[in-house]
Formats: C-alpha cells, sequence, structure tokens
C-alpha cells in the first residue's frame, strides 16, 4: 500500500464552478472550506451537530450504473471535505441573488414573511430547493418530512410553511366545490388568507401575501451537474482514493478487496460514511483516529437486492435510500410479507431529519452500537442476519443481543467490515411493531424505544416465539430475554399481560444514576410499550381467527385509542389585520404588510452577519477557557503546553486587563482567584486560527481548590438563605381577609429554565485602529452603549475611542444584552495586548455553557376563594434562580411580581420574592422578562380553585378578571381593562371554544388512552422600561443633494423587523418612497448613549426619535416647498442645499418617566398595556406522554399596527418560544453544575411538527394607543404568555386521565409538561407496577 504516501488532488465543484484542492485535509468539513476557503458565507454555522439545518446544502452526484443524477440535502457542517471527489455542491448564492434574479424559493420565503432574523433561512431554501429539484410538485406531506431538519427560532414555522406549500400539488380542501370549481380555501391558502375571515369584518383584512405574484418555477434555469465529472465518472477507471492531512490521512478505496486489505492493515480505523455519528465524536468527544476509510465507492456495500427470503441492504445504502426502497416494497408486494418494512418505515420517517437521513448509513447506524439507535431493537427483533467480512473470512451472525457488549461496542472483530444486513419478509402468523418516545416527535433521540416480534403457531393464539428489544433503557440494546423465555407457550391474553409487565420491570431495571436519568419513566414506557403491543396483536388475531368469543369480549372500543399514534398535520392559519383607511395614499406603507427590509438579503445569503466579515489583515483567533468547577479556588493556570503549540500566540489573563476587571456591579471580566460556576471565564488564547486556539485552550491546565457551600437548585438557596436581594408587593387586607373566605387551598409550581439559542451564537470582531488607542467593533448585542462602557472601562479609555456597530442580529431574545458586553471586553483586552485585529466566534454548545437564560422560578401559594369562584386573597412568594452574579436577576423579579395579577382582579394580594444566588451562570433577560413564570404560577392557583369549586377555569378566569376603565395593579397602576375584556369574548368565539369543549368531553368519554384538553386564557403585559433613564432615543437623519436619504438610529435589528419599522415611519413622515431610504447599521457613532433594544418597546422609543428627525427636516424644506408646490422631493432638496440649508438633523425622543417605589409599592408611569387572549387544545397520549398541538387561537390588541405582517410575524414566533418554554425545553444539569444539555441534539426546541395544525391570529380592531407612536404596541413579547394556554391545555387533558383512575383532587403540573411530566401524571395501572425510585447513589441530573 505504499500508493497511501501520496495524496491525491481533490476535484469537485461548488455552484457551478469547479474547485481544485491539492491539499485537502481530512478533517476540514465542507461548512468551514464554503465560509473561510470560498468565502461562500450564505451557508451558516448554527451548532456544527447537524442539529440546526442553518447550514444545509444541496450536493449532486452521478450514478454511473443508473445513469442517473441524484439530488440530496445534507449538513455542510458534518460532510467531510474529501466526501465530494466528484460531487457537486449547490449553496445558496448558487441559486439566486439579488444582483442577478432570485430563484422562486427564495422569493416566496421573503415575501411570505418567511424571514425574521434571517439566519435559518439559508438552510430552509437549500431543503426546499433539494426537494423541488426531486420533485417540481411535492405533497405536504412530503414538505413536512423535508423540513424536520430545519429549526427556526424566530418565526413559529407557519409563514414558512406557508411560502413552501404553494409549490405543493395539494392542499387542505373545504369539499365545497363542485367539477371544475376550484377550493376557495385552497386558494386563500395559496394568498396567505382565510375565507373564515372574509366578509365578515369590513374593516379587516388577511391577505398577507399574493401568491399570484409570485416567480414560476423554471427547470431550464437550474444549474446543470457539470458534465466534466459525469465524464470523469463515466471514464475514469475507479481507484483507490487518498487525503492527507496534518494528523490524518482519508483513504477511500474503489473495490470490496481494497477495503478488506485496508481494515487489516489499519483494524482501529473506522469506516465513514455519512459521518453523523464519527463526526460528532470527534468534534464533541474528542475522537481521534488518524487513519479514516471512506468505503461509499465500494459497489457492494450500496448494493439492494430483493430475494425469495426477504432484502438484502448493502451496510453503505443511506437511510434516505433504504426508506424509499422499504416504501416502494411494502407498496408492491403483499401486505404480510413486509411488517417488518413498516415498522422500519415508521422509524425511520422520524430518524433525524432529511439531512441526516441522506447522510448516515444503515451500517453505520448498526455498528455504532447507539443505546438509543432507532433501528437497532427491530432489526434484533426480527431476526434480521449480517453479514460481515474480512480479508480472512465471510461469517453471518443474527443481530441479536449478543451482537451488542458494551456502550458503543459490537461484536465485530476490529479486521471485519459490514458487509449488509439482510431483513427477513414476515409471515402470516408474525405480528411486528415497533415503539418510541422522544423529545421531540422528529430529529429527536428515543427517550426509549422498542422493537416487537411475535410469532404464533398456526391458527392459535399460542406463542411459539416472542422478542423484544429496547434500546434507552441501559448501555446497549437490552433484550427482554428472560421475560420473553417465560411467555413462549403462553395464549395471548390479559393474564399474559400482566405477567408480561411483571417480568419486564423485574429483568430491565437501570440504576437511579443512569445516564439519561428519569429511570422511573423510562420503565413505565416499557410496559406502555408492551401494551400497545398486545392490544394491537390482539386486534390482529380476532381478525385472523374470525372466532366467535375466541378471548371473551372484543377490545372495548374506548381503549382502542392506545393502538393509533398522534399524527401531526403540517401547520396552517388564519391571520386578521386591521385594513388601512380607504383614502390612505398607496405610497403610504404604515399599516402595509411589508416585506422585512433584508428577506429577500436573508434567503439569498447576502445578509452579512458578524462571523461573515471578511478576515482583516493579520486578524487571530481567540477562544475562551472555562472553569470546570462550580464553585472553586483558582490555584493555578499552566499554560505551558498550550503556548508552545503551532500557531499559538498568547494568554489573556485579567492580569492583561489595562483597566478594570469588574464594573457595573457585574463579576469580573476574567475570573482571577475564583470560580463561581461552571462557565466562568478564566482566560483566553489567541492563536492564528480557530483550530489552533481550540486545541492551546484545552492544553491549558487549571488547578482548582473546591469551595463550600455549592448551591445550585432554588432548594439550596432558601436553605442556605443565598438571596441577592427581597421584594414585596401587598394590596389590601391579606391576613383579614383570610379569615373572610369560604375556603383556602395552598399549592407550588416550579417553572424550568430555557436557553436563548438564538441562531446566530456569539460573536465579535475588534480591529485596532492604530492611534489614540481608537478600536472598532463589530458586535452583535442588544445594547451596544453598554458593550461601548464595559470595552472602554476595561481598556481604561474613554468611550469616545471605542465605536461598536450592529448591521444585524441573528436573534437575541434577551440574551446579547449583557454577558456579550464582557466578551467583548475580552476581545478587546486580546486586540489592545497583540495590537492585532482578533475574532470570538462562540460555538454552540460554548454559547449555552456561559451565557445563562430564563430564570427558573419556585412560586409558592396560598389562595382564598369563595364557593363561586370569586378569588379574594392571594399570597404568593417565589424565588427566582439568578446564578452566579446578579446581571437583571432583580429587574425580572420585580417584573414578575408586578404582572402576578395576570389579567385578574384580586382584592387582596401579598407578593414577596426572593432573588436567588447561586453557583449557576447568571441567567439574564429573556423575551417577556419573568412575565411567563409569573403566568404559569397564577394560572396554577386558577386552575386550583376551579377544581375544588367543581367550576370550569375559564369560568373562574371570567369571574376574577378586571373590569372597567379605571383598574388597578398590584403596584397601584390605573389603566382601562376593556380591551381585555373583549380580546376574552372574541377569543371565545373565534375559537369556537364552548362548541368545542363538548366535542372534547365527548371524545374523552369514547377514549381510555387517548385525551384531549383545552384552555382558554386572558393575556396582560405591561410594556416599556421601569429604569426611567432609558426611556430615550436619539436617530440621524442624513440628505444627499440627490434626494437620498440616510437613517440611522439607537435601535438593532434582531430580526423584529424594527428596521423595516423605522423605514415605514421615515417614509410616512418625509412622504417619499421607502426606496428612496437607506438604513444604515447602528452604530455608537452615530447615535450616541443608546438604549437597550429590548422590552418591546424599541419601536415606540426610536419611531419617535425618527419621526423628529424627519419633522425637524421638513421644517427647513418648508419654505422651499411653499415657494415650489409643484416640484419634487429632489427639486426641494438640491433647492435647500444651494442655499445652505443643513440636511442633516437628529431626532431625540424622551418617554415618560417611569419608576416604581418598593417601600410604598407603588409604580408611576407605565406606558401601557397589551391585552390578549389565547385558546389551545391538546391531545396527549397517556401511555407515552407525547402530545400534540391541535388548535391555538390568539387575539391580541396590537393597538394600531405598523406592519401586520412583522407584528404577525413577531406574535407567531413568540408563541412557539413560549410554547418550548413550557411544554419541551428542558435544560439539565449534573449534582455538580455541568450543564448536560449544550446544543440541538441535547436541548430541543419546537420544530415543524410541534406547532399547532391550527395557529390562527387576530389583531384587534379599532384599537387606538395614544402612549406610541402611530397608536401602535409593541408586541413583540406579549405572545410568549399565550404559550402557557397550551401548559394548561395539557394539564386539562391529564385530569381526564386521572379521573379514569379515580383521581379527583388537584395535582401539581410544572413546567417544561415534558413526555415525562405528562405520562407520570396521568397514573394508571403501569404506572402503579413501577416502583418509586430509591435513589441508590448521586442522582444523573437536578432540577435546578
Amino acid at each position: 500500500m505504499s500508493q497511501h504516501n501520496i495524496a491525491d488532488e481533490l476535484v469537485f465543484f461548488v455552484n457551478g464552478r469547479k474547485v481544485r484542492e491539492q491539499n485537502a485535509d481530512p478533517e476540514t468539513m465542507l461548512l468551514p472550506y464554503l465560509r473561510r476557503t470560498l468565502r461562500q458565507t450564505g451557508t451558516k454555522y448554527g451548532c456544527g451537530g447537524g442539529g440546526c439545518g442553518a447550514c444545509t446544502v444541496m450536493i449532486s452526484k452521478y450514478n454511473v450504473l443508473e445513469k442517473k443524477i441524484f439530488h440530496f440535502s445534507v449538513n455542510a457542517c458534518l460532510t467531510p471535505l474529501c466526501t465530494l471527489y466528484g460531487a457537486a455542491v449547490t449553496t445558496v448564492e448558487g441559486i439566486g441573488s439579488s444582483r442577478t434574479s432570485i430563484h422562486p424559493v427564495q422569493e416566496r420565503i421573503a415575501k411570505a414573511h418567511g424571514s425574521q432574523c434571517g439566519f435559518c433561512t439559508p438552510g430552509m431554501v437549500m431543503s426546499m430547493y433539494t426537494l423541488l429539484r426531486n420533485n417540481p410538485t411535492p405533497s405536504t406531506a412530503q414538505l413536512q418530512q423535508n423540513l424536520a431538519g430545519n429549526l427556526c427560532r424566530c418565526t413559529g414555522y407557519r409563514p414558512i410553511v406557508d411560502a413552501f406549500r404553494t409549490f405543493c400539488t395539494a392542499t387542505t380542501c373545504c369539499q365545497k366545490g363542485g367539477p371544475g370549481v376550484s377550493c376557495p380555501l385552497g386558494k386563500a391558502e395559496q394568498d396567505g388568507s382565510s375565507t373564515e375571515s372574509m366578509g365578515r369584518d369590513q374593516d379587516m383584512c388577511s391577505q398577507l401575501f399574493k401568491a399570484d405574484d409570485f416567480l414560476p418555477v423554471d427547470d431550464s434555469q437550474e444549474l446543470i451537474f457539470p458534465p466534466e465529472l459525469m465524464l470523469m465518472d463515466e471514464k475514469l477507471e475507479k481507484r483507490t482514493l487518498v487525503f492527507r492531512g496534518e494528523r490524518v490521512m482519508w483513504i477511500a478505496p474503489a473495490k470490496l478487496e481494497e477495503l478488506l486489505e485496508l481494515k487489516s492493515q489499519y483494524p482501529k480505523a473506522p469506516l465513514l460514511v455519512g459521518n453523523t455519528n464519527i463526526g460528532p465524536n470527534m468534534k464533541f468527544k474528542g475522537a481521534f483516529h488518524p487513519v479514516m476509510i471512506h468505503p461509499a465507492n465500494v459497489s457492494e456495500l450500496s448494493s439492494v437486492q430483493f430475494t425469495d427470503e426477504g432484502l438484502r441492504l448493502g451496510a453503505a445504502c443511506s437511510l434516505s435510500h433504504m426508506k424509499d426502497v422499504l416504501v416502494k416494497a411494502t407498496a408492491e408486494i403483499a401486505k404480510e410479507k413486509t411488517e417488518i418494512f413498516q415498522a422500519l418505515v415508521e422509524q425511520l420517517c422520524v430518524l433525524g431529519g432529511e439531512q441526516i437521513r441522506n447522510m448516515a448509513s444503515l451500517g453505520g447506524n448498526i455498528v455504532s452500537g447507539s443505546p438509543t439507535s432507532d433501528l437497532n431493537p427491530i432489526l434484533a427483533a426480527t431476526n434480521c442476519i449480517l453479514e460481515l467480512v474480512s480479508k480472512e473470512r465471510r461469517r453471518k451472525i443474527h443481530l441479536d443481543e449478543n451482537f451488542f457488549v458494551g456502550f458503543g461496542k459490537t461484536a465485530l472483530m476490529p479486521e471485519e467490515v459490514l458487509l449488509s444486513i439482510f431483513i427477513p419478509y414476515s409471515r402470516k402468523w408474525q405480528f411486528v411493531s415497533v415503539f418510541r418516545q422522544a423529545s421531540r416527535r422528529e430529529n429527536a433521540f428515543s427517550i426509549v424505544n422498542s422493537g416487537m416480534q411475535v410469532v404464533f403457531k398456526d391458527e392459535t393464539r399460542v406463542i411459539a416465539e416472542l422478542r423484544m428489544f429496547f434500546g434507552g433503557m441501559g448501555p446497549t440494546t437490552v433484550c427482554a430475554k428472560r421475560c420473553c423465555k417465560e411467555l413462549i407457550n403462553r395464549s395471548w391474553d390479559e393474564d399474559l399481560l400482566n405477567q408480561a409487565c411483571e417480568l419486564l420491570l423485574d429483568e430491565i431495571s437501570p440504576p437511579s444514576s443512569a445516564p439519561g436519568g428519569s429511570v422511573e419513566f423510562r420503565r413505565t414506557l416499557t410496559i406502555s410499550f408492551f401494551y400497545k403491543f398486545y392490544l394491537r396483536v390482539l386486534q390482529r388475531l380476532q381478525q385472523l381467527l374470525s372466532k366467535e368469543d375466541l378471548f371473551g369480549a372484543d377490545i372495548p372500543e374506548r381503549h382502542r385509542s392506545a393502538m393509533l399514534p398522534l399524527l401531526v398535520g403540517l401547520p396552517r392559519g388564519l391571520q386578521k389585520f386591521q385594513q388601512v383607511p380607504w383614502d390612505q395614499l398607496p405610497e403610504d406603507q404604515v399599516g402595509q404588510p411589508v416585506m422585512h427590509l433584508s428577506a429577500v438579503k436573508h434567503a439569498t445569503g447576502e445578509a452579512i452577519y458578524c462571523d461573515d466579515i471578511p478576515s482583516q489583515e493579520g486578524e487571530i483567533f481567540l477562544v475562551l477557557v472555562t472553569s470546570s468547577r462550580a464553585h472553586a479556588k483558582i490555584v493555578s493556570i499552566d499554560a505551558v503546553e498550550a503556548l508552545h503549540l503551532p500557531g499559538v500566540l498568547d494568554i489573556i489573563t485579567a492580569q492583561d486587563v489595562p483597566g478594570e476587571n469588574k464594573m457595573l456591579d457585574m463579576n469580573e471580566i476574567l475570573c482571577e482567584s475564583e470560580v463561581t460556576c461552571v462557565g466562568d471565564i478564566i482566560c483566553g488564547i489567541v492563536a492564528n486560527s480557530r483550530v489552533c486556539a481550540k486545541t492551546a485552550a484545552a492544553a491549558v491546565k487549571i488547578t482548582y481548590e473546591d469551595l463550600e457551600p455549592l448551591v445550585l437548585t432554588l432548594e439550596d438557596a432558601i436553605q442556605h438563605k443565598s438571596f441577592y436581594g427581597e421584594r414585596k408587593l401587598e394590596n389590601g387586607n391579606v391576613d383579614a381577609a383570610f379569615e373572610k373566605v369560604d375556603q383556602q387551598l395552598e399549592g407550588q409550581i416550579h417553572i424550568g429554565g430555557q436557553e436563548h439559542f438564538y441562531m446566530e451564537t456569539h460573536s465579535i470582531l475588534v480591529i485596532p485602529k492604530g492611534e489614540d488607542g481608537e478600536i472598532e467593533m463589530v458586535c452583535p448585542t442588544q445594547n451596544p452603549t453598554l458593550a461601548q462602557t464595559v470595552v472602554a472601562g476595561s481598556l481604561g479609555i474613554p468611550s469616545n475611542r471605542v465605536t461598536v456597530r450592529v448591521k444585524r442580529i441573528g436573534g437575541a431574545f434577551g440574551g446579547k444584552v449583557m454577558k456579550i458586553s464582557k466578551m467583548a471586553a475580552i476581545t478587546a483586552v486580546a486586540a489592545h495586548k497583540t495590537g492585532r485585529s482578533v475574532r470570538l466566534a462562540l460555538e454552540r454548545g460554548e454559547d449555552m455553557l456561559i451565557t445563562g437564560g430564563r430564570h427558573p422560578f419556585l412560586g409558592r401559594y396560598k389562595v382564598g376563594y369563595m364557593t363561586d369562584g370569586r378569588i379574594i386573597a392571594v399570597e404568593v412568594t417565589c424565588y427566582a434562580n439568578g446564578g452566579n452574579e446578579l446581571d437583571v436577576t432583580l429587574e425580572v423579579l420585580e417584573n414578575a411580581l408586578m404582572n402576578m395579577d395576570s389579567g385578574y382582579h384580586i382584592p387582596h394580594l401579598r407578593l414577596t420574592g426572593f432573588a436567588c444566588r447561586t453557583n449557576l451562570p447568571s441567567n439574564t433577560a429573556f423575551r417577556a422578562f419573568g412575565q411567563p413564570q409569573a403566568i404559569a404560577i397564577t394560572e396554577s392557583w386558577i386552575t386550583d380553585v376551579a377544581s375544588k369549586c367543581g367550576l370550569s377555569a375559564e369560568k373562574v378566569r371570567e369571574i376574577n378578571l378586571y373590569r372597567g376603565e379605571e383598574c388597578y395593579t398590584p403596584c397601584k397602576t390605573i389603566f382601562d381593562s376593556r380591551n381585555q375584556l373583549i380580546c376574552w369574548n372574541e377569543c371565545l368565539k373565534s375559537a369556537s371554544y364552548h362548541n368545542r369543549k363538548i366535542v372534547i368531553e365527548e371524545f374523552n368519554k369514547l377514549n381510555r388512552w387517548k385525551k384531549r384538553g383545552i384552555s382558554v386564557m386572558p393575556l396582560k403585559k405591561a410594556v416599556g422600561f421601569v429604569i426611567p433613564f432609558l426611556n430615550q432615543a436619539g436617530a440621524l437623519l442624513l440628505v444627499y443633494e440627490d434626494g437620498s436619504v440616510l437613517l440611522t438610529h439607537g435601535g438593532t435589528e434582531m430580526g423584529q423587523g424594527l428596521h423595516t419599522k423605522m423605514l415605514q415611519i421615515a417614509s410616512h413622515e418625509l412622504k417619499i418612497p421607502m426606496s428612496a431610504i437607506h438604513l444604515n447599521e447602528t452604530s455608537t457613532g452615530t447615535v450616541p448613549n443608546t438604549s437597550p433594544t429590548a422590552a418591546s418597546f424599541s419601536t415606540d422609543l426610536n419611531g419617535m426619535a425618527v419621526k423628529a428627525a424627519c419633522q425637524t427636516l421638513l421644517q427647513r424644506l418648508k419654505p422651499f416647498m411653499h415657494d415650489n408646490p409643484k416640484g419634487t422631493w429632489k427639486d426641494w432638496v438640491k433647492e435647500a442645499f444651494r442655499n445652505k440649508v443643513s440636511l442633516s438633523t437628529t431626532g431625540f425622543f424622551k418617554g415618560k418617566d417611569v419608576s416604581i417605589d418598593w417601600e410604598k409599592g407603588e409604580a408611576t408611569g407605565i406606558m401601557y398595556f397589551i391585552f390578549g387572549a389565547a385558546c389551545s387544545e391538546v391531545e396527549i397520549d397517556c401511555l407515552t406522554g407525547d402530545h400534540k398541538n391541535i388548535r391555538t387561537d390568539m387575539v391580541i390588541d396590537a393597538g394600531s399596527s405598523i406592519n401586520p405582517a412583522v407584528d404577525i410575524g413577531q406574535i407567531e414566533g413568540a408563541f412557539t418560544q413560549g410554547l418550548g418554554l413550557f411544554t419541551m425545553e428542558e435544560l439539565k444539569y449534573s449534582p455538580k453544575g455541568v450543564l448536560y444539555t449544550r446544543g440541538p441534539t441535547q436541548y430541543k426546541i419546537p420544530a415543524v411538527c410541534d406547532i399547532p395544525e391550527q395557529l390562527n391570529v387576530s389583531l384587534l380592531s379599532g384599537s387606538k394607543n395614544p402612549n406610541a407612536i402611530y397608536h401602535s404596541k409593541g408586541i413583540s413579547e406579549s405572545a410568549v404568555l399565550a404559550g402557557c394556554s397550551v401548559l394548561y391545555a395539557i394539564k386539562d387533558a391529564i385530569a381526564a386521565a386521572r379521573r379514569e383512575s379515580g383521581l379527583t383532587g388537584n395535582f401539581t403540573l410544572n413546567s417544561p409538561c415534558t413526555p415525562e411530566q405528562i405520562r407520570m401524571a396521568c397514573i394508571d395501572q403501569f404506572t402503579e407496577m413501577v416502583p418509586v425510585n430509591v435513589p441508590e447513589s448521586t442522582p444523573w441530573a437536578i432540577i435546578v
């Protein structure tokens, strides 16, 4: 094999251009190569692990045997560069551009308002583009599967789906049309509108975009597959390819004999096909392989062969190809022969996203030995056969319990290769089922999965063979061998069911400290799965045997729901907003659904984010070194080894900070002597490349001395009295009121934290200017002034030497206000010390570890109420987990207390809050700022009271709503509540609440194991800052001689459409087209002393500043307009210029002085409230804890909307974020304070499959807000609260399930309401069989 000493040239194409790479490094992935080498930055880094889809590109390859070109989407972050020999890569830049022409996919997602921050948009575009290249008229089901691998944190997915649904052949039909009559609802969906609202409200509109205006798809305009690559494949004899990097050799054999020889020579070398397992292990777990073998060109490994006994699949077949083969086979072969095929398809449809399935191979899935593999249990249960080959021998073995010998280990010999997998046909008396439960329905590892097979003796119900395998129940795929053996020759009846459950629990019993935790839940799932299997088989036996009274009674109809999956459809929705006045001029865009200013640039990849900026001359890279201990003294920092690595330049420590290392009530910028959380920043390494800096950072050795106490949870903080501070609010005479009420109750609820999961991680570029200590900084922060202040303080220079620039932010949600300023300071210190430009870009795991998120809350309450549902007195004590520094915890706590009333008038109220100091990374601002936790606590005692009174929850809510023009909040702020009641009544009506509640009650009577629930609740959210000096804003307006206008203001654009609204305002005020105005980046060099872009208040503040600037300019132009009334804007501007009139103006807005006196419990100057109501319906699977969101209706008082498309998009996105907070996003920490959930693999935000199938949003008609520009309201945060309606709809469904077991009292349902919470709350005979875990040792995870 001497030829392995020579490296081949890698030849492939990108966007139609040939790439010849002489030194292809096997460790280089396609994503960094595109971004850094080819400068194709449209493809984004979102997570680095294939979990978010931001880096989706299309790969095209020519198949010589089939004479066909195959197109498939992949995650560029997981695609090794060396796999691309002979391939054509298409990125978002390759399909269209604003400079030439945009592709219909790009146009539709932009014009349908499917892009907000835009960071995920290129990935969405490429997923859809690839689908269209393979199927120009896809079905909606294909669209749904195609988007499963793409995450969006901003939009809530509905507008993305609406945009892409216009390409599909089938929409939901109302069935009202006759022959030749098109479906009116289908047409309305195509236009993003609703027939339901058409003609109902004359002043309301429902059309957000016009599908008729969209470009048609023209296949002739697509990039062709390079003929040169076809010739390469046709003419050149396949040969072994070798690529060598600094550390790794990559070998791609062309023949099986060569592969076996290589495996003999390099037995430890892994076979890499899709890199979906090996890649993440190398990136996240530090695995290293000096030799990697890529066998994808070995034809035997990709063969598909049907025999008389079954199907033989080559081990290198992708999971997508496998699925296609099995789907085709199930359609063509007799049903009784394809039981196993159908089960495999069921798992494959939800295994990963489309990109992962396109990359991952069947063989890789098997030999990885993953204990959570969705395929291994069913392959093992059905006696599938593995064909193994080596240089010396060939053998066949069954895939069974003997194949898995340990975590990630199998019975393969080091020199062996898995050649193929044989999947047998099923037969008449053989029944097969698969089950899985994950934290998210699609693109998520299973918590527990199972494959089960039973074979009966012909024409009987007597078991001849039973095989059951489970994933997620141990370090390997687990076989219930003893249980199965015991049940052989038993009849399939209820006695067997009970014994099987007992045997399973006895045989499969992980310890309480088992990795993954949730042991009781997982054990419950094993017997719940078996019960589902039992019923399925029982039903099939009854159909086959057809003998009267075979088993006694049939399966009760009520129990049949256990067998049915929760099928989720593609989301659709109705949107209603107020039309503009009939006499409004067409060029006046205020009130119109204007497309996001950067939407087209988002869709084409031309929008530039911080890390897209080209490298500066001499630029170096910074990687942070963080603490691995939660509370410890730093004994020493040893960087000797790190500093001796090639390319490493220096280490940055606290001693290098020339100015202040601690300021503004913050902890140290760089820890000097003590760390107080895992993730505290101790130092940084600067090097010539990211890879060098990362390697060196890992080599820094820090010695610690642990300190006590270790305070992690809220209970720890209460025990140790570890508090930053306390706040109290009290109204009325609470103690006296409790004496007079009919009843009292007490309870508590825990609301978990939430990760921001903005798609763009923290990134900063600092450029020293070389004189006077000036630096320029590109920093995607919500608060440029704070970043400027902290950087200046750390460098010991005045703020006028620091310019902070923000073009756009790829999502923020409050997470880019505080910590980013400290990281900016560290980056600036590195630039100061080295004298060079420095770039910092956090990886997803680093970002999640360091930055904190939404505060976990514990609420304890006591309620006094009358038996008719009136709530008289409430006492609440809540605790907020602030983490290791104060940050904004007190402000969050204050906001929670001030809004704890949540739309209800409680005459006597006592609220106490504690800001807890713990050894976790400090939690910080997050969309809605404490109010989601407050509403969850409030609604908990509302539902408790309803239950005790025997009333429906909505009745108790309605009884206690604020009413009238003069109402008072807990902090004695007066407000008019009439719009809240209007929203409530309109929501009840538009949601058909009362009718649906009757239908739900009937559904629950008819179904034992599926239950539905519904909840409607009021929403009330205060808008604005309560810190007086933050209520100000500035703007700068520059008009040039040609009439063009340049506008800047103090707010930052992070997807919320702020810049778009500012342009609408300027256009309206100046009475010129929006196209004549350019909005520049936000910069401290143009508008100083900016307030943070937060609190849903940025349009109110900056809009008024922009308006003021425009009005000042118009006053200067007024004489010229008067003298030349028929002139144009350009004429007036030119004349003003010639008359030496300044065409540069500033605008400033000074808002109200808002404040709260906590001694008196009184607030003054609260700007205004957002009112609304939300109604949600869900269905739960009582046996697994799975749920689906059926429908949500929201009515929101948005005032007079400046841009309904932006506002509705913000409402839907905020609701989806609230949905995630309350139902699925779960942060998990070790008992030592280490965050486990550091990326989309472990932490699940909502995906397309999680959105309500029907999502309806209506902006309240006729509302005028006198306290904001153009009577609008800032609504970007309010709908987060609406997500709580889903939590309490689930609680309603669980209550129905509990009544089946005779449980009618109150119960606690904490947030997030994960499958575990749902399943374990639905107490039944199966949960009762599982013994309560008595901790044998330290638990795997803790609730903080």
